[in-house]
């Protein structure tokens, strides 16, 4: 199973460690986050090495739907209730991070295309309602409307005007070329800040994790913090064309934006380690809705969601001052890597950055979801199972669609045959 992305891009390659080295700052993690903090470093002329165990970009980063904006669902009714000046900042920062990635795009063959982005909902107009008025108290432009160019009907719609779209591996391909990454490159531990990989040592001042869900565990308390959901994207030809970029406030929704021909159908949705709709739910719709059209890819991802809908970017914990992390980007990737690389690059500069409280991962974990995630653990580490993950030690769940044995409690995954697919496990499935 390959992604559009990988299909139509060329990544470069680098050579992996061969021994002991040191530098500023180490970057664990070659996805589309830890690239970028190289990136940003590298501007700044900050030492820095990143350090992949596979190849830059082939985790999650190549299975995006690559949607570049500032709106996250219904967020902002939420926040501004909580805090307005909370929801400010988070606006801020994830319009900053648009208007950064239109200047690295200006140039760069990514095929980058501004487009106005929608929330829709098919049942519930009120909370379209409860989000553009707290779109209008903050100042921001968005667009109400009842009718979208998608083949049902829906109850209310909000948008963003002037958010983009792009090809993110291209994007990747341009500003990752003269980087100082290390590829094939594990780090099997940490002793402080000097990590042990299985072609040498790297002694660095200063850890930024980027591995999408964080593996050091004696820290931070993630595990109790964070979880995966899965989704799924089809590439069909043929269905038509849809002039914007849309999605369902209902996590379990549907999703639809083009990239030339192909119409990227996302959908089918559920908790890594649980039951859902997967890539047959979207197949009956297509066949429903776009009986001409022809599935050219498809793919699958997963995403770290987390206990209030807001990333944690910053300090990895209080008890570690010179670790970070990015991480929790509850489905909104492509714009809260580059609010990360931008947020961590002010941190190790020591330089002032209005966002820093708001996505602190030492922040408050008293939300309702702190609860369910602990039920949802405490539940499968008692139950009876003959596969059992690494990580943490959960009872492993068969994925027919994916053919995958997945963890419900953190969302590592693991090939039939016991391989490592995706983290917090480190280490493959002893079969």
């Amino acid at each position: 199973m390959h992604s559009l992305w990988s299909e139509t891009s060329n990544l470069p390659s680098f050579a992996p460690l061969t021994k002991n080295i040191k530098t500023d700052v180490l970057i664990i993690g070659g996805g589309i986050t830890g690239i970028l903090c190289a990136y940003y470093l590298k501007q700044a002329g900050v030492p820095y090495i990143l350090a992949e165990a596979n190849t830059i970009c082939s985790g999650i980063t190549k299975n995006t739907t690559a949607k570049i904006t500032s709106q996250h669902g219904l967020l902002y009714a939420k926040l501004l209730k909580n805090s307005p000046e909370k929801a400010k900042l988070y606006l801020d920062a994830n319009e900053a991070a648009l208007e950064e990635y239109r200047r690295l795009c200006k140039n760069s063959s990514c095929n980058f295309q501004e487009k106005p982005s929608f929330v829709y909902s098919l049942t519930d107009e009120r909370k379209i309602e409860n989000e553009m008025h707290a779109l209008r108290t903050l100042g921001f432009p968005a667009e109400y409307t009842h009718h979208l160019p998608l083949p049902f009907q829906i109850a209310g719609a909000v948008g963003f005007p002037k958010q983009a779209q792009f090809h993110p591996l291209k994007f990747i391909a341009g500003i990752a070329t003269d980087l100082n990454i290390y590829e094939h490159t594990k780090v099997q531990e940490l002793i402080g800040t000097t990590a042990v990989t299985n072609h040498g040592r790297i002694s660095a001042d200063k850890i930024i994790i980027a591995t999408h869900f964080p593996i050091l565990n004696k820290h931070g308390s993630y595990f109790l913090k964070l979880y995966q959901h899965r989704s799924y994207v089809l590439a069909l030809e043929n269905a038509g064309p849809v002039p914007g970029m849309y999605v369902d406030e209902d996590e379990k929704g549907l999703s639809f934006r083009m990239y030339h021909n192909y119409l990227l159908l996302g959908g089918g949705s559920h908790r890594t380690g649980k039951q859902g709709g997967n890539w047959d739910e979207l197949k009956a719709f297509a066949t429903r809705h776009y009986p001409n059209a022809k599935q050219a890819y498809r793919f699958a991802t997963q995403d770290c969601m987390s206990l209030d809908s807001i990333p944690y970017i910053g300090q990895y914990s209080a008890n570690a001052p010179n670790l970070y992390v990015a991480t929790g980007f509850n489905k909104w990737g492509m714009t809260s890597s580059m609010v990360a690389a931008l947020l961590l690059r002010d941190l190790i500069l020591e330089r002032n950055n209005p966002s820093r409280d708001l996505f602190s991962p030492s922040r408050s974990i008293l939300h309702p979801q702190l609860f369910l995630n602990s039920v949802e653990s405490a539940w499968n580490l008692i139950s009876p199972a003959k596969k059992r993950c690494p990580h943490l030690g959960c009872a492993l769940k068969w994925n027919a669609a994916e053919h995958s044995w997945d963890c419900p409690c953190h969302g590592s995954r693991f090939e039939e045959n016991g391989q490592l697919i995706d983290n917090p496990a480190t280490d493959d499935l002893s079969l």
